[in-house]
């Protein structure tokens, strides 16, 4: 497609297929009319955005190339309750948009339903609605007048990715359409434009020893949150094997504690919820609901569970932000494990599943029998938003990619780096959240009850340095693409990175990594990182940290609770052991 500037209109964008979608645009940049850019950013995801947009203030020629149809990613899907860490480990654009979030809402006008809840003394704000950020996000874009395709799926095979020794020329299009760049940036959640480049990655985790971790692989013993606190029994007639499984439960060897495996983490969509009676659409009964998928929540419940399954992170005017909790709850434990490596049609198909689970999963809390009147009562007080998400019902349109592919490129962030024994000497960016990786699998114990594998939340005890040399693919595989989201990181390691402020971070470095590339003439890999640093704390980005704060972390100080368990045998009072009377 050839980005015709006669085809824009105020307020407009032509995207793929002639469709408008709303911007603030009077104009493009473009090279000559022609499909070739200084840079091409493929993913529309915040990192995606952030970096079109600092390459744009840059002076490049840039495109945005989403392949869906939603721009933004988590940040305007539904997660608006913003994992942070640390805040003062944020800077750059990422702060930049936070502050934009408080001075939007400093307009008493913009509270609908509830007074002005305007944090004080700060400067940012960092608990925003959906349609908050995602016009902050046309804002930014609209004021660079960046052309931004939607609707152009890069053809996942080799023939999706023109190359010319360990470059990348251009890239191609299902539509056949051909977007071509001196430098490449792959801002997908999935890692598409890096596997498709011939650049090398991993799916699932890593055993232990691969990298000299204690966090990662197989976690059976050490997985102590969300999980089944009482005997669960996983049959359809219990104590029944020979009567078959329940739905979510799989009967195959969980594998041994520390060991890798192909397993992702699990998936969910973050729900923007709300309680004002004028605002909310009840919880629906899907069409082809069946109640033996949540026989297993029943049973929890039957147990002893007695709390909601949920997280609620409050959102402006009466909104939040809902995660996953405890044993069993919004993610679909197991469905996902296809989806990194999966083509369009068999993510969709997975997509499909988890948002069926999850509508009929709200209908069953707030209005099933056998759910406790508690829960209940409470969770029918909720719903999703009749002014979030109009075109889609009010359901989030980005599935939540916990996880998908891991670059394996010139540096390999671990546990080593977030615990700050090992610092990188060229870092981008900071990290500073927990080391946080979601179940992963929901097998029969030993004992014969349910149980969940997976989950690990241990704490950095401070930020930590991003390595530059992590957003780039090994030389000899491809010396002109940079990686934002998918970075080369271990599997517990990446559960820090994740969060939507570091891919922001990691955006807006990189696009100003692509620029010094080019302005001086050399490869990605060939920049002098001291003057690259020189112009990252130009654009205030964070990337000391005080060691004397921030001391390393080894394993053996944590505390007590997080500390590895070196056995293989369950803890009594966390897995069930012996099935009741």
């Amino acid at each position: 497609m050839t980005i015709n500037r006669r085809k824009f209109i105020k307020g407009s964008v032509v995207v793929a297929g002639g469709l408008l979608v709303p911007f603030s645009y009077s104009g493009c940049r473009s090279d000559n009319g022609k499909n070739t850019y200084d840079l091409v950013v493929y993913g529309g995801t915040s990192a995606g955005i952030v970096a079109a947009v600092q390459a744009a203030r840059l002076g490049l020629s840039v495109v945005l190339v989403e392949p869906g149809y939603h721009l933004g990613g988590l940040t305007t899907g539904g997660l608006g309750r913003t994992d942070v860490g640390r805040a003062d480990a944020i800077g750059g654009m990422a702060m930049e948009f936070y502050r934009r979030i408080r001075k939007y809402y400093e307009d008493d006008d913009k509270w609908i339903y509830e007074s002005k809840q305007v944090p004080e003394g700060q400067d940012a704000m960092f608990a925003f609605e959906p349609h908050v950020a995602m016009h902050i996000y046309r804002e930014m874009l609209g004021e660079e007048s960046i052309p931004v395709v939607t609707g152009e799926r890069l053809i996942l095979s080799s023939s999706g990715v023109e190359k010319k020794g360990n470059r990348i020329d251009g890239i191609i299009t299902e539509s056949g359409k051909v977007y071509r760049g001196k430098v490449f940036i792959d801002a997908t959640y999935e890692g598409d434009l890096l596997a498709m480049s011939g650049v090398s990655y991993h799916v699932g985790r890593e055993a232990n020893a691969r990298y000299d971790e204690t966090l990662n692989g197989i976690q059976k013993v050490r997985t102590h949150n969300h999980i089944f606190p009482g005997f669960v029994d996983p049959y359809v007639v219990p104590g029944n094997p020979g009567s078959g499984i329940l739905p979510g439960v799989h009967n195959e060897d969980p594998g041994k504690d520390f060991e890798g495996d192909d397993r992702v983490q699990a998936y969910c969509f973050r729900m923007c919820l709300t309680d004002a009676p004028e605002n909310r659409i009840p919880f629906k009964k899907p069409v082809g609901y069946e109640e033996r998928e949540y026989e297993l929540l029943f049973r929890n419940f039957e147990a002893g569970e007695d709390r909601i399954p949920w997280l609620p992170g409050d959102m402006p005017n009466r909104k939040t932000d809902t995660n996953n909790r405890w044993g069993f709850s919004t993610n679909k434990i197991g469905i996902n494990h296809e989806y990194p490596d999966g083509n369009y049609s068999r993510r969709a198909s997975i997509v499909e599943e988890q948002a069926f689970y999850q509508k009929g999963l709200m209908w069953t809390l707030a209005n099933h029998p056998r759910v406790p009147a508690h829960v209940r009562e409470e969770v029918s007080k909720w719903g999703v938003t009749a002014d979030e998400f109009q075109d889609n019902d009010g359901w989030p349109p980005q599935i939540y990619v916990r996880e998908a592919r891991r670059m394996i490129g010139e540096y390999v962030m671990t546990e080593h780096d977030c615990r700050r024994v090992r610092m990188a000497n060229d870092p981008v960016g900071l990290g500073s959240y927990q080391m946080d990786s979601h179940n992963v699998q929901r097998y029969i114990t030993r004992q014969g009850c349910v149980q969940n594998e997976g989950n690990i939340e241990v704490r950095p005890g401070g930020p930590y340095a991003i390595s530059y040399r992590s957003l780039l693919p090994k030389k000899s595989e491809c010396e002109n693409l940079l990686v934002s989201c998918a970075i080369s990181s271990s599997h517990i390691s990446f559960g820090s990175i994740r969060m939507e402020p570091v891919f922001m971070v990691l955006g807006q470095s990189a696009a100003i990594a692509a620029a010094k590339s080019l302005a001086d003439g050399v490869g990605m890999h060939d920049i002098n990182y001291s003057e690259l640093r020189v112009q990252l704390e130009k654009y205030d980005q964070r990337l000391d940290v005080d060691t004397d704060i921030y001391p390393p972390l080894p394993a053996d100080r944590e505390a007590p609770e997080q500390r590895q368990i070196h056995s293989s045998e369950p803890i009594p009072d966390k897995q069930c052991m012996v099935r009741p009377d």
